[in-house]
């Protein structure tokens, strides 16, 4: 494969990773996700079951779709009036989480509206990872795919410190700097926090410019109205034969798993801070802003280790990290470490997590960079949206799984502590699958 995008191109191919990103650091990770336990839901302990079960619904409709919407995407051709579609859900789905005041009685419809942003930006990324090998050769997209990894961090490190610096109010009303949100938001309504579903939706909209209007599109190759029965056909064939490519169905098999832990992983870090270990609002902001800052820095390092030892080296020993993050988590609270009592005024939780949230930063963007490019070495060049379309299933066929068995784990054990043991489980089982991907077929 030749290089057959310019440099241009390729900035404005990465331009997505930054204008997306504050989707799920401000709204799924770090500042939506824990305001809603918080402040918007009864109490943390449900709002964590809530989020859970919305997250894991989502889910199911993504690995339902996923595989079809690729097959037909590789059957007409283009993909920026997909990516354009999906990029409406993407707004629809986060303007109107400023309407989520505290205590509010229909939690649903705020529940309702982040489902579709989830499913926007999770079908949108189908569509721009499909580009990737259009980019350059398979010697470079570990690179590409690392330093957009990295740029999206970037951008999420950045629209975090406007939202804790400028806007989220903690519980004396003051942001990070002191000072009351800009604007005269009330910080009695939360009105500091709540924009940040404005925030992220309007970010999106500025920085997706460079992306539509740099980027190449492939172009159209079929008729609309023969292109369904075709992508049908072509997606039944390529599941039937599936098995055949062991290192293939290995992989798909595994990262179905590992990626569901992960995204388990960011949707209930925050929410645990506030709910185990009291923190505001502000408090896991800084949590976020450590773990996009190490994002974005070994992302970029993970381009590096991606090209020196190719991407499954590198996903088993995040997969590592990641387990052990889990079980420090898992073992600290307010009053213990590993069943150890602590003394009333330790801040030895706190700045536990503050590393683990350094450490899920590192491993979570390298491992998500180096599972792109470990795709797209293993897909057909001439299905390629096809292909990320199943690694979007492999992504999401058990994404209810994580959110799911965390909410049943909460609520079965009423700890948020050991909700998140079911983490530690996937991450195992993605860990085995690997065995069986071959990883001379990466090159």
């Amino acid at each position: 494969m030749s290089q057959k995008a310019s440099k241009k191109a390729i900035w404005g191919w990465m331009a997505y990773d930054w204008a997306a990103q504050p989707f799920h650091t401000l709204l799924v990770t770090f500042i939506f996700a824990p305001y809603f336990a918080s402040a918007v839901a009864s109490d943390p302990v449900t709002g964590q079951a809530m989020w859970g079960y919305t997250t894991a619904i989502a889910g199911i409709i993504l690995a339902i779709c996923a595989p079809l919407l690729g097959a037909y995407a590789d059957t007409i051709g283009p993909r920026k009036p997909w990516i354009m579609l999906f990029s409406v859900l993407f707004v629809i789905g986060s303007l109107p989480l400023w309407l989520a005041v505290p205590g509010m009685d229909n939690v649903t419809l705020i529940l309702g509206v982040f489902a579709v942003g989830l499913i926007g930006v999770e079908f949108s990324q189908i569509f721009v990872n499909a580009m990737l090998p259009e980019l350059g050769t398979k010697e470079e997209i570990g690179r590409i795919s690392g330093t957009g990894w990295g740029l999206g961090y970037a951008g999420g490190v950045i629209a975090l410190f406007i939202m804790l610096l400028f806007l989220a109010e903690n519980k004396e009303g003051v942001t990070l700097l002191g000072k009351a949100p800009l604007f005269g938001l009330d910080t009695e309504m939360r009105e500091g926090t709540r924009s940040v579903g404005p925030l992220t939706a309007i970010w999106y909209v500025i920085f997706m410019v460079p992306f539509f209007l740099w980027v190449p599109d492939v172009k159209r190759i079929a008729k609309a109205e023969k292109a369904v029965s075709n992508a049908l056909k072509q997606l039944g064939e390529t599941l039937r034969t599936l098995p055949q490519n062991a290192s293939l169905f290995a992989y798909l098999g595994s990262s179905m798993f590992y990626r569901d832990a992960l995204n388990g992983l960011y949707t209930f870090g925050g929410i645990y801070a506030v709910g185990v270990l009291g923190w505001s609002v502000v408090q896991v902001g800084v949590f976020g802003i450590i773990a996009a800052v190490t994002g974005a820095i070994f992302c970029w390092i993970g381009g590096f280790l991606d090209r020196a030892f190719g991407p499954k080296k590198v996903i088993i020993a995040c997969i590592f990290v990641l387990i052990f993050v889990c079980t420090l988590i898992i073992g600290t609270s307010r009053d213990t470490f590993f069943s150890t009592p602590l003394a009333v005024d330790s801040t030895l939780p706190d700045n536990l997590f503050m590393i683990c949230g350094a450490l899920i930063g590192a491993a979570g963007g390298i491992i998500q960079a180096s599972s792109r490019t470990m795709m797209v070495f293993q897909a057909n060049e001439e299905r390629m949206t096809e292909a990320f379309g199943l690694y979007a299933l492999s992504g999401r066929a058990t994404s209810f799984l994580a959110p799911g068995l965390v909410a049943l784990f909460t609520d079965l054990t009423h700890s948020q502590r050991l909700g998140i043991l079911p983490i530690i489980v996937l991450f195992l089982i993605g860990l085995v699958l690997l065995v069986w991907v071959d990883p001379k077929e990466e090159y």
